[in-house]
């Protein structure tokens, strides 16, 4: 096992210097160096294998000189996934592709040496797609995808450019593009957030975005959300000041008047209403009526109500205390640790919002790191977690077609049951025992989502799944075991945000992928990438 393991670290760091079937100049250290004798195998990178990609159960043909002579003590692996040796001549090695092996570099082991070898894609029901146009991606973080009903789509992030589109004139943090990738120029969002934007909605004819900035364009007064015009600029409203009192001058801010102490991680729209969740304590509104002490200027006077983590608010901002917020006008109490959350906007449960993260109460009740609430902000009696987990959960999210929920983390167990960082639920919250995890080496999965055809793709940062090596990306059948010939790729690295099911020019089923990854199928992508799934 502890050469195995050996073995699959190196067979990882090898198959960084590989996208694709491209050839890079690399240098590596002599594997020969120091104690151990040399070989005399001699195994050229650069002469590819023949054939150079196929099926799982293909005979490939390296060229290799010198392995004769170590005929029985050799082992031949596809990107770290053992094969069988057909035969062994002075010149090369025929092998079989294994049923579990992914592209990626080949390798051969002989007395506890590796011997890198070439690269090998093989083939399968998942592969970059072609017609997506934007290769050049994002240059940081997409955190979310908002379809529009005209076809277009919005993203939003911490990006600065997309596709080099935004190298003369940034493009801060959202745009609007098509199914296939291209920038829609008509969207003008001018200078727009001064920082990450994690989240947006439709409400009122505006869009209403959300995150982590106190600007926007050329308005600063803002909170971490405000509200967006149909084109993309920050939407505004003439406020009576106490200077317009005395000379008339009219000034205009925010529309939106409202926000948070502290960065909004999630947003939501039920009932012409806005949800926000995140990790802050304080909602804040600007009043601007006052003048400052001298009463030559106005002041903006920054008003606070102490909420935590989950808060309503009207279309104009301002806060909605029939949300969360007992008799006597004091706000529940929350969780005692970090939250993130899911809502469910639409279906029998339309209204209920998922709190999950690291906690162990909520609201002053012992919970685990996971719980339900009502429409109107009380704990779900019926979300049957019982114990909870063990540690913290990552991401939840819902399959409306199936009814269940996927959690992932680093946690062991959920409600007493075994769950090795991944779980199904029942839509009342109860374990759903007809999937089962296998183990994850190497870190731990950081998102998971059931697709329409019960196929569950995973992220994260392990590297081997039931001791089959799968760096980052995996996709899994109902039942939690790998889906045959859907296990193809290389490997990913970074994280997924989202996996948006939608068809291509071509009319094939497709999977956009979002986050904060370089790499897909060991080619370099920049935070968002789209993958035909057949």
């Amino acid at each position: 096992m502890r050469k195995i393991y050996y073995i699959l670290s190196v067979i990882s760091f090898a198959s960084l210097i590989f996208t694709g079937c491209k050839k890079e100049d690399e240098t590596f250290e002599d594997p020969y160096e120091g104690a151990k004798e040399p070989l005399g195998i001699t195994l050229n990178r650069e002469i590819l294998p023949s054939p150079a990609n196929g099926d799982t159960g293909a005979e490939v043909t390296i060229p290799v000189k010198g392995l004769l002579a170590y005929k029985d003590q050799v082992h031949f692996q596809f990107n770290g996934v053992d094969a069988q040796i057909v035969s062994i001549t002075e010149s090369s090695v025929k092998v079989k592709v294994p049923e579990n092996a992914s592209s990626g570099v080949t390798s051969l082991v002989v007395k506890d040496q590796i011997v890198i070898g070439p690269y090998f894609k093989v083939n399968g029901l998942v592969n970059i797609d072609p017609t997506f146009v934007a290769v050049a991606g994002a240059n940081r973080n997409i955190n979310q995808f908002y379809k529009m009903p005209d076809g277009r789509n919005i993203l939003v992030g911490a990006f600065t450019d997309y596709d080099n589109k935004g190298l003369l004139s940034p493009l801060n943090r959202i745009i609007k593009i098509s199914d296939d990738g291209v920038l829609d120029r008509s969207f003008r969002t001018g200078r727009a957030a001064n920082g990450d934007l994690s989240s947006i909605i439709e409400m009122g004819g505006k869009f209403i975005v959300a995150g982590a900035f106190n600007g926007y364009g050329q308005q600063g007064s803002i909170s971490n959300i405000t509200s967006v015009n149909s084109n993309g600029s920050v939407d505004t409203a003439q406020y009576d000041t106490y200077l317009k009192k005395i000379t008339g001058v009219i000034k205009f801010f925010p529309r939106f008047n409202g926000g948070t102490d502290a960065p909004i991680r999630r947003l939501y729209t039920f009932n012409n209403k806005a949800i926000a969740t995140g990790n802050f304590r304080y909602y804040v509104k600007r009043i601007y009526s006052e003048p400052n002490y001298l009463q030559t200027r106005d002041s903006i006077i920054l008003d606070s109500t102490e909420v935590r983590q989950i808060v309503r608010l009207s279309a104009d901002g301002s806060l909605d205390k029939s949300y969360r917020f007992d008799q006597s006008g004091k706000a529940f109490t929350g969780a005692n640790g970090y939250i993130d959350s899911y809502m469910h906007t639409t279906g029998p449960l339309a209204g209920k919002l998922v709190i999950f993260g690291k906690f162990s109460r909520f609201d002053g009740q012992v919970v685990n790191n996971i719980v339900r609430l009502n429409a109107d902000g009380t704990i779900d009696g019926s979300f049957t977690a019982g114990s909870g987990t063990d540690n913290n959960i990552a991401s939840l999210t819902y399959n409306e077609s199936t009814g269940k929920y996927f959690i992932t983390g680093s946690f062991r167990t959920y409600s007493g049951h075994v769950s090795a960082g991944i779980a199904m639920l029942n839509s009342n919250g109860s374990p759903d025992n007809t999937f089962t995890a296998k183990e994850i080496s190497g870190g731990y999965a950081s998102f998971a989502k059931q697709l329409s055809n019960g196929l569950i793709v995973v992220s994260g940062g392990f590297k081997t799944y039931s001791g089959i090596s799968r760096s980052g990306f995996m996709i899994l059948n109902p039942n939690g075991t790998l889906a045959d010939r859907y296990n193809n790729t290389g490997r990913f690295s970074g994280y997924l945000n989202d996996v948006i099911e939608m068809k291509n020019a071509d009319q094939k089923n497709t999977l956009l992928l979002i986050g904060g990854f370089g790499r897909f199928d060991n080619q370099e992508v920049s935070n968002i990438t789209r993958v035909t799934i057949e």
